[in-house]
């Protein structure tokens, strides 16, 4: 009964959650995703260069990630269901008083910071609850509910282009601060697992000794539960630190795209309304790619972290390549290359994550990754904005973002070399131990 108790339901209401992380998804991460059609309105408004206005972004994807190991203790003591209602509430709160646009500063602090932390409180208690409510089908459980972030992304461009030509940057804003409230419907709706059930693995390598009452096993639980959270020591586990690396410079790459696509479509010349139809395109060509990845990936046909490898090589290439379109034409095909090969790139990435430190480490893992990550969210789009001022070209951008992933992939190779000898080393010390057995007679003679 204990074992039954202790592995994740991998369905059920666990598709009521899926749901409800999809929901988050498109309302954190999509309107992050589609926030570049915010960024000359601002620009202009404030009378700031590129690479001031980006810092409004990068101040949101910094606190994004900072704000995860925090997130991440407070679904123990509170539940993943407090700490996204929670998170529901920040993110209006960012946007409604983002509508006063007071100064630079103040879009720093409201539609930066506060729109950050409730992403943040949002967006990884969904993931992590996904993963714990799901075993063998975590793949595809992860890509659906992640698919959230193109769905909603497909409809946000055009709805937002068309909300700030009705009601101004300003109002947009606060409509879709409106909006983000229904993040705290989807809280609700996420039901907290038994202690049991967040401890896979725990209970299958430890058994309890009988005579314990049920007050003790709860302590011993939450105990279990909080140490995981905090394990820092995860810093000191070699393939943990590689897959963090490459999440760092990812992380420099992954949200240059989306913030500067709008720009290099009006240097091109092209009409507004097409430009918003860019970003719906990349979104329904991102959902299709976590969809097929995360289908193939639950296959077992390919090993998660060489898919990965693979998925990164790509999308760096198609980064590359985009900056050569000179239309709208040249400017979608090149947009849906890199957007199918993003979406593959994050259906399987947390996937990876949990391989590589195993799910009983799994939230303390999420919690350090997104920290370690946050560097490059903030350092990179400042980065690619000071890249563009200098060459006075928005392709500058492109180019900045498609070479960093190409580092990145080189850290994930490493990862994946270590991970294979480990697996030799263990295969080679198994060896002897069973050749042996079934001679224990020679063994003890050539003692004697």
């Amino acid at each position: 009964m204990q074992a039954k108790a202790s592995n994740p339901p991998d369905g059920g209401y666990g598709w009521v959650v899926v749901v409800s992380a999809f929901m988050v998804m498109g309302l954190t991460a999509a309107v992050l995703k589609t926030f570049g059609l915010f960024f000359v309105e601002i620009q202009q408004h404030f009378d700031e260069l590129a690479s001031t206005t980006s810092w409004i972004t990068s101040v949101t994807i910094a606190i994004f990630h900072l704000g995860a190991p925090v997130a991440s203790s407070l679904c123990v003591r509170y539940t993943h269901r407090a700490v996204v209602i929670t998170g529901g509430l920040l993110a209006f709160s960012g946007m409604a008083l983002g509508f006063l646009g007071l100064n630079m500063v103040w879009m720093y602090a409201t539609t930066g910071f506060l729109q950050g932390l409730g992403i943040s409180f949002s967006w990884t208690p969904a993931i992590s609850i996904v993963s714990h409510y799901f075993s063998k089908k975590r793949a595809l459980a992860n890509a659906i509910a992640s698919a959230g972030e193109c769905a909603f992304a497909f409809t946000f461009g055009p709805f937002f282009q068309w909300l700030i030509s009705q009601y101004g940057w300003k109002g947009a804003l606060l409509i879709i601060g409106g909006i983000q409230l229904n993040i705290c419907v989807c809280g609700v709706l996420m039901r907290p697992l038994a202690s049991s059930c967040l401890l896979e693995g725990s209970h299958s390598e430890t058994e309890t000794p009988p005579g314990n009452g049920a007050s003790r096993i709860d302590k011993e639980d939450t105990y279990r539960i909080t140490h995981k959270t905090f394990n820092w020591m995860l810093v000191r586990r070699p393939e943990f630190v590689l897959y963090a690396i490459f999440g760092l410079l990812a992380a420099m790459s992954f949200f240059v795209p989306p913030l500067f696509l709008v720009p290099l479509s009006y240097s091109l010349g092209i009409d507004e309304s097409w430009t918003a139809s860019l970003l719906s395109i990349l979104a329904m060509v991102d959902f299709a790619g976590r969809l097929l990845c995360g289908w193939y990936a639950n296959l077992h046909v390919t090993k998660p972290v060489h898919l990965l490898t693979m998925t990164i090589t790509l999308i760096s290439t198609s980064l590359m390549l985009l900056p050569l379109a000179n239309n709208y034409l040249s400017l979608a095909i090149f947009t849906g290359f890199y957007g199918f090969f993003f979406g593959t790139t994050v259906a399987v990435h947390i996937t990876v994550l949990a391989d590589v430190v195993g799910m009983p480490d799994f939230d303390s893992a999420l919690g350090l990754f997104m920290l370690i990550r946050s560097t490059g969210g903030f350092v990179g789009p400042p980065l690619a904005g000071l890249i563009v001022d200098m060459a006075g070209d928005y392709r500058a951008g492109f180019y900045m973002a498609g070479a960093t992933l190409v580092l990145s992939a080189g850290f994930l190779i490493t990862l994946d070399q270590i991970q294979q000898r480990k697996e030799r080393g263990s295969q080679t010390n198994t060896k002897p131990e069973k050749s042996m057995l079934p001679y224990p007679s020679l063994h003890l003679l050539k003692l004697q």
